[in-house]
């Protein structure tokens, strides 16, 4: 039987979906929110010249845990069932959750960074297990329309970042980050609960009856995915590792919190989300990815540069449109392109964006210190700063290495022009 028949309770289904999105969405925006904070508690006292090398290595391991998951749990979806996947996700946001929390306990640098590393990482799964259940799940739930569903499933991820981070934006008022990095066990909890009992259909490969054999021989018989993969992991570099680094690289520079600039930047991803069918019925899947890239590529130029909260409000709304349905439109392309690939596909660009992500974030960390270390003078001149000193030279140091992120998207536009015009060609000898 198809994923379409009654016994599927369809609604409550993608809802859960939905909550288990918003979860992560969540989690990504406290780890923003909070990350001058969570660097002040574990790491500022005691090894101030490389501490925010240090949490944002920590935290990268959220990104490795996701691309681990997304490569080993989406080929064997049918096999694990999309449920228990699922429910243990959930239970990894939990246990991630009291990880964090329990390594304020401990006074070792080594240690807290090992603990901390290990929790991102288990966090990472939890995000890896809901991102490789849900997508093949709403792709199967809805075979004829998989951009639209799959942009509306993935607009609750900035309806996370825009709650997760307002609840972060509150630590400026003396609020303990610890009991806001909290608040995330509830949407986990509920997903655990709301999923326990349901039946899930199975994809779209297996309902189709090709084997798992076939599923990994698509990648042989098909290797321009490769070229998808590529992308996708410039377009995710493009969207989440600026979301990580927009509170601590631009609040002093722009005079404003960053972590309201990334709210705004949700809000309007929330919102144009809910568009993307008509948008790429119009331009199709990969004109609408050029565009994106080129919007992201101003936006995140017009970011680096920003010196007061109007210009960093205009360069957050130019990067935010474009970022808005890169995504969940990379996915709804793979499907549509590479069916007999099945979720593995759908897993392994995924996989790879976040892999590229793990990289990508503690090379910003390292930049920005090294930058501090040279504005100071050294490292013996940056520990004998005063705060009030070292305000202005963080604020230099972040900046250049935002900057880096905005080369990011220049090659997607060559590349999806390129993507473009040939599927156009093909189109027209095929009519």
């Amino acid at each position: 039987m198809g994923a379409e028949q009654i016994k599927y309770n369809k609604s409550r289904l993608f809802w859960i979906g939905v909550l288990a999105l918003f979860t992560a969405g969540m989690c990504a925006a406290l780890r923003g929110a909070l990350f001058t904070s969570m660097k002040a508690d574990f790491f500022d006292a005691a090894a101030l010249e490389q501490s925010a090398t240090l949490l944002s290595g920590a935290v990268a391991a959220a990104f490795l845990g996701n691309a681990f998951t997304l490569f080993l749990a989406s080929p064997c979806l049918d096999v694990l069932g999309i449920g228990n996947v699922l429910r243990g996700a959930a239970a990894c946001f939990i246990i991630s959750i009291a990880m964090t929390l329990g390594a304020t306990l401990i006074s070792d640098v080594d240690t807290i960074y090992a603990v901390l590393w290990a929790s991102m990482f288990i966090q990472g799964i939890g995000w890896g297990g809901q991102e490789a259940a849900i997508n093949p799940m709403t792709t199967s739930l809805y075979p004829e329309d998989r951009t639209h569903r799959l942009n509306v499933l993935h607009a609750w991820w900035p309806a996370g970042i825009i709650i997760g981070g307002l609840i972060g934006w509150t630590v400026q008022f003396d609020m303990d980050w610890k009991i806001l990095f909290s608040v995330v066990l509830i949407p986990a909890i509920a997903v655990l609960i709301l999923s326990i009992g349901l039946k899930f259909p199975p994809t779209e490969r297996a309902a189709a009856g090709i084997s798992m054999t076939d599923m990994f021989m698509e990648i042989v018989r098909r290797p321009s995915f490769l070229i998808w993969l590529g992308a996708m992991i410039l377009t995710a570099s493009s969207e989440l590792v600026p979301g990580q680094w927009v509170d601590f690289s631009l609040s002093k520079t722009v005079g404003m919190s960053g972590i309201l600039l990334l709210v705004y930047v949700a809000g309007l991803m929330f919102v144009m989300r809910h568009f993307a069918g008509p948008l790429a019925h119009k331009l199709s899947n990969v004109g609408l990815l050029w565009f994106s890239s080129v919007l992201a590529a101003i936006g995140l130029y017009m970011l680096s540069n920003a010196d007061s909260p109007i210009t960093a409000l205009i360069a957050a709304t130019v990067w935010g449109t474009g970022v808005c349905f890169m995504w969940p439109t990379m996915m709804a392309s793979v499907a549509e392109r590479y069916p007999r690939g099945g979720s593995w596909f759908i897993g392994l660009i995924g996989s790879a964006g976040m892999l590229a992500i793990y990289f990508i974030l503690p090379k910003l960390g390292a930049i920005a210190d090294a930058k501090q270390i040279e504005l100071a003078g050294g490292e013996a001149a940056l520990k004998a700063l005063t705060p009030e000193q070292l305000d202005p030279i963080t604020a230099q140091a972040t900046s250049a290495s935002f900057a880096v992120i905005g080369l990011i998207p220049l090659a997607l536009i060559a590349i999806f022009a390129a993507i473009w015009l040939y599927e156009k060609k093909v189109a027209k000898k095929v009519s």
